[in-house]
């Protein structure tokens, strides 16, 4: 309420910015609204905070003056919105997943459609209570292409049995069309080279023969190719031109050329022996065939990452019901149920360990090498290989709610999203096949009015329309982030989007939690020092007896410590907890004090260790003081200690200029005692919870690319604010939720392994992309006949179609090597 006005705030995800720029223009047009108060956009989050009355505007005119300033609104997930993946076959370029798009996109209730070429998918995002399953399929079919059954999750085998029946067929189509072409090619060009052709066909003494001939030969192979011609001219008359429309244009001028030849050699016009141009349409076709195989093969190795994801869960379970072992399919597990797993047997689904004790290869989750020990009360993951114990563990979460599960749909997302880098890629994709066409007719006409005759135009057309290539462009960032994003599954890093791993490389300051990211997140016992003839186990003994009925963190490393020493456990009598101070307890009829330094000079205990206590509180450690009957007996020190690899890693992101700031709610002394310990730049203490996103965000405003690392819930507005949050994948669902990467394991060297992958894949990706339009804008003039211009060589169509199929095969062989790929090692 504001001077007697209802004012009413409200957040929404404004979508389509690409810079600063971007979220000021939306921030002033909100603004200039009559009725609101207050508009803020935060650019790195995408999300813009107004502040409004309601009697004079709704959160709707607000919408829509975000549309008008040219800018989407995400409406808010809830239970009415709904994404699904549909794979889509029949899609022979980028402009063809297009075209999907655009018939998607026009449905009532799609917030979102993106269709990836390579990943030849789908990923829709709808409001059911608005449009149906079946009309997205029928959308997809009036685009002209096949909708497939859509995927749940676990249709590996239907997915790995379809690609190889579409490499099955194509290279039974290659085959076919090679067995006519070779012959073609030998008849038509033979006689030019000196090979000795059969005299029954010999062009000069019988033209009619050899036209027919070849003629005969053609048809085989147009058939073979029959789809680019059925799909080609659909998209031309649906004003929809794709790489098929070329290839049908190209090689039916060249087949119908043929023909008229034919009819005119028929007629007595011999000269025409001369004209025919069958061979050209065989071989551009073949070569085509030749080309898609190749690409086909090569386009399902960029997605084995995800299959041997889904490989990992075993088809059946055996559960253990009213004393019997039974074995199920692994769909029927339900939450709850106890399931039995003997030596060399994979984890059908997550749990936790009830009876028995092991050691699982977690692995091919993880990317942890050695084998983890696991117990009654241990969490196992489906998907893992029990290694030399029998266990019984009681299923906690089940089909797609696994870890296996999660981690397969992350991967799949990211698979399938597209990174702000393709953008430009995509937009030049929708207009290329319409200014390829016109080019070819323009200097196919250029040439012919130039007086050089009907065949030399007839070559230009065709070697224009032919050496033109969508694919490479559509193929280019897609395979590239499919690779990189499996290549990252494999080694525990889990990239959650294109953009993440466009960004990632970005990063010139990452902030690290403190607790649980840099340390191992509880408390241990990292020294014993006595005095007046104590000895240490003696020490931890009084000390661990004492703090046995306590609850506090630090009493609870030394009974561990304790434990682990197998040491016995003495009888407490009147235990009292000092708040703020420590404990006290009688064991053996002696008084035991257990605390800080106040404990001890409340009591006038004599702190003879008080040099010891500064040193090991100036390394960060919290020395607790144990007393006997009034006489100081040692200090005991705990600590959250750093991980084993804190430092290596640290070492490593310096090495790639990274600079490394820690960020905790410490005191100034125990934060700077750790960050020495770990060569920390730049520490951020006695941060509270809360204010962790501002320090992320005053880092933004030094104009740095900022990447946060955290695990816990607190850590989660300061994910989302960074430009690149990374979740450890030991840590809360939340901080996973607001993550870009999530890293399966608890080792900081994955932070590094992130980012060298980003900055491997977006080289990659350029790569890609500047072979792609190299090829295309060198290649198209050249084929105009540019270079004939200058006294040069006239391009051959045949020789089009050869080097457009090497240019997306090119594309794809050099996007599969990121699969040699290695992580940073420790």
């Amino acid at each position: 309420m504001e001077g007697g006005v209802m004012m009413k705030k409200e957040s929404l995800k404004v979508t389509g910015m690409t810079c600063a720029a971007c979220a000021k223009a939306v921030e002033k047009g909100i603004s200039k609204m009559d009725g609101v108060n207050a508009a803020g956009v935060n650019f790195a989050t995408e999300k813009l905070t107004v502040e409004f009355d309601e009697n004079k505007v709704g959160i709707v005119e607000v919408k829509t003056a975000v549309i008008k300033a040219g800018f989407g609104v995400e409406e808010k997930q809830n239970e009415t919105i709904r994404e699904i993946m549909i794979p889509i076959s029949g899609m022979t370029c980028a402009a063809c997943a297009q075209a999907s798009e655009k018939h998607i996109r026009k449905l009532p209730g799609v917030h979102e459609a993106s269709v990836n070429f390579a990943a030849e998918k789908a990923k829709v995002v709808y409001d059911p209570s608005k449009t149906r399953i079946s009309a997205i399929k029928e959308a997809i079919v009036n685009a002209g292409y096949q909708p497939l059954e859509i995927e749940a999750g676990a249709g590996t085998d239907e997915e790995k049995v379809r690609r190889q029946r579409q490499v099955k067929t194509l290279w039974t189509k290659f085959g076919v069309s090679a067995i006519f072409t070779v012959p073609l090619f030998y008849i038509a060009m033979g006689h030019m080279i000196g090979l000795p052709v059969p005299a029954a066909v010999t062009p000069h003494m019988y033209p009619l023969r050899f036209a027919i001939l070849q003629m005969l030969l053609t048809i085989p192979v147009i058939a073979a190719g029959y789809k680019f011609y059925t799909v080609g001219f659909t998209r031309l008359i649906r004003r929809e031109p794709n790489m098929d429309s070329l290839i049908a244009i190209g090689t039916g001028a060249a087949f119908l050329y043929g023909l008229y030849a034919v009819v005119q050699i028929a007629a007595g016009h011999v000269s025409y022996v001369e004209k025919l141009y069958f061979e050209s349409a065989g071989v551009i076709i073949t070569l085509i065939l030749l080309g898609k195989y190749l690409e086909s093969v090569a386009r399902g190795k960029t997605s084995e990452a995800i299959k041997k994801l889904m490989g990992l869960a075993p088809k059946t379970a055996v559960v253990v019901h009213d004393g019997k072992e039974i074995s199920i399919p692994i769909d029927e597990v339900e939450v709850e149920d106890t399931v039995l797993v003997k030596p060399g047997e994979k984890i059908p689904v997550d749990g936790e360990v009830v009876e028995g004790r092991t050691s699982i290869d977690e692995s091919m989750l993880t990317g942890e090498s050695l084998p983890v020990e696991k117990s009654a009360g241990n969490n196992v993951i489906g998907g893992s290989i029990n290694k030399n114990g029998i266990i019984k563990f009681k299923a906690t979460k089940v089909g797609k709610d696994t870890a296996l599960a999660q981690i397969i749909k992350l991967v799949e997302e990211a698979q399938g999203s597209k990174a702000p880098i393709a953008q430009m890629a995509d937009i030049v994709s929708g207009y290329f096949v319409p200014i390829v066409i016109s080019i070819a007719i323009v200097a196919g006409l250029g040439w012919y009015v130039a007086g050089m005759g009907s065949i030399f135009a007839l070559t230009i057309f065709i070697s224009v329309l032919v050496i033109a290539c969508p694919c490479a462009l559509g193929l280019a960032t897609p395979t590239a982030i499919m690779v990189g994003t499996g290549k990252g599954a494999e080694y525990g890093v889990l990239i959650k989007s294109g953009g993440a791993l466009e960004t990632a490389h970005k990063i010139q300051t990452i902030v690290f939690d403190k607790t649980g990211t840099i340390t191992e997140g509880t408390p241990s016992v990292t020294d014993i020092m006595t005095t007046n003839g104590f000895d240490e186990n003696a020490l931890l003994q009084l000390s661990a007896s004492a703090e046995k009925g306590s609850e506090h963190p630090l009493g609870e490393a030394i009974v561990k410590k304790a434990k682990e020493k197998h040491v016995e456990f003495l009888q407490v009598e009147n235990f009292t907890a000092i708040p703020g101070h420590g404990i006290e307890g009688r064991i053996q009829d002696k008084v035991i004090l257990l605390g800080n330094k106040k404990l001890m000079e409340d009591r006038n205990i004599d702190l003879v260790l008080q040099q010891e206590s500064d040193r090991l509180a100036q390394e960060g450690k919290t020395p607790m003081f144990v007393a006997m009957d009034d006489k100081l007996a040692g200090i005991i020190a705990v600590a959250d200690v750093v991980k084993e690899n804190s430092k290596k890693a640290i070492a490593v992101l310096h090495s790639m200029g990274i600079e490394v700031a820690m960020i905790t709610g410490d005191n100034q002394r125990t934060a700077e005692a750790i960050a020495k310990q770990v060569g920390i730049d730049r520490v951020l203490a006695e941060v509270l919870p809360q204010d962790k996103a501002n320090e992320v965000k005053v880092l933004q405003q030094e104009g740095k690319k900022v990447g946060m690392v955290g695990d816990g819930i607190n850590d989660a507005p300061a994910l989302a604010q960074a430009d690149i949050g990374i979740a450890i994948g030991s840590g809360t669902d939340v901080a996973m939720e607001s993550a870009d990467i999530v890293l399966m394991k608890s080792d900081l060297m994955d932070v590094a392994t992130a980012i060298r992958l980003s900055k491997k894949t977006l080289t990659n990706i350029k790569q890609n992309l500047f072979w792609a339009f190299a090829y295309n804008t060198a290649g198209i003039p050249v084929a105009a006949g540019l270079l004939y211009l200058f006294d040069g060589p006239l391009l051959n169509p045949m020789i089009a179609a050869a080097a457009m199929s090497l240019s997306s095969v090119s594309v794809l062989t050099n996007a599969l090597r990121l699969r040699g790929f290695r992580a940073v090692k420790n």
